[in-house]
């Protein structure tokens, strides 16, 4: 039998107990506090209109960066999630950054059209000097995923890691020719809502921002089409229109990135697998896929 809900159980626990700690420094009331997610972020809505974001363990500096990239986004006329004011942030509980933001109204996710026109936004900008962006390597820890956590067999694991050389070979060629720029890391129609009131379409989840392609943010909602079906032809153009006209699909690298963002997504979900026969399961099929064994457009579960 698995442990998976007694760990998670722990883990809804200690987020609470991080949270009251936090609000007790921050002098922010928590009581009657509502978990919203418990990821790798563990969200609650507060009284007053505040949401806390709890950042995993040794994430302070990340949050840190979070608060700042609200900030001068803002100041560059990005509809961004909003800093509650007034409270000195991040409230550090132990090795748990907690960061407390502005609540926002009943909102849906973004069209595609409308993630297409805040990318071109974030993408026009230029490289803040005030502010320490890292550089983005979307191939970053992807070894290790493979490596650790759920086990995989032997033949399958191989073919990964092989998969990761090459397409770090592949990144390496290509990257000279690719302009970097101001990115999101993480650009998909959840992380643009648009509020039900009005409004226009506002950036969440400042966690990968960073320097790098912008193709690494056109590469999502691009295999979302080719590989997986899960738009239309009009809504993928309708983002192309909105974007300025660039259509990643046509560029030569364009295999190369989206690999590894594929590569990325069953990298999460073999992290879950461990814990959860769902994931496990899931894990085998998107294996499948990567290694040609499933034709396009694939069908992945989300997690």
């Amino acid at each position: 039998m698995s442990d998976a809900p007694n760990h998670r159980l722990l883990s809804m626990q200690d987020s609470r107990t991080i949270l009251e700690v936090a609000g007790e420094r921050a002098n922010v009331a928590t009581a009657g506090a509502t978990l919203i997610r418990d990821g790798t972020n563990v969200l609650y809505r507060l009284t007053g209109g505040v949401v806390a974001r709890i950042g995993p363990p040794g994430s302070q500096l990340v949050a840190e960066r979070q608060i700042q990239a609200s900030h001068w986004l803002a100041e560059a006329g990005i509809t961004v999630v909003r800093t509650v004011d007034n409270i000195e942030q991040p409230t550090a509980v132990g090795d748990r950054p907690v960061t407390w933001w502005v609540e926002l109204p009943e909102h849906r996710h973004a069209t595609p059209a409308e993630l297409g026109s805040t990318l071109r936004q974030l993408h026009n900008l230029a490289v803040p000097e005030e502010l320490p962006l890292p550089t983005v390597d979307p191939l970053d820890s992807l070894g290790a995923s493979i490596d650790g956590g759920f086990v995989l067999p032997d033949e399958e694991r191989a073919w990964l890691r092989g998969l990761v050389e090459q397409l770090s070979l592949d990144y390496r060629e290509l990257a000279p020719s690719v302009p970097l720029t101001v990115i999101h890391g993480d650009a998909w129609q959840g992380n643009v809502v648009v509020p039900m009131g009005g409004g226009g379409p506002v950036l969440l989840d400042l966690d990968q921002l960073g320097v790098g392609p912008r193709e690494w943010d056109l590469v999502s909602l691009a295999v979302e089409y080719t590989d997986f079906a899960r738009i239309t032809e009009a809504d993928y153009h309708a983002f192309v229109a909105a974007y300025g006209g660039y259509d990643m699909t046509v560029w030569p690298g364009y295999r190369t990135f989206a690999a590894i963002r594929e590569l990325r997504w069953t990298a999460f979900v073999l992290r879950k697998a461990g814990a959860s026969s769902k994931a496990a399961e899931q894990a085998r099929y998107r294996v499948s896929c990567l290694m040609g064994k499933i034709d396009r457009p694939w069908t992945w579960s989300a997690f």
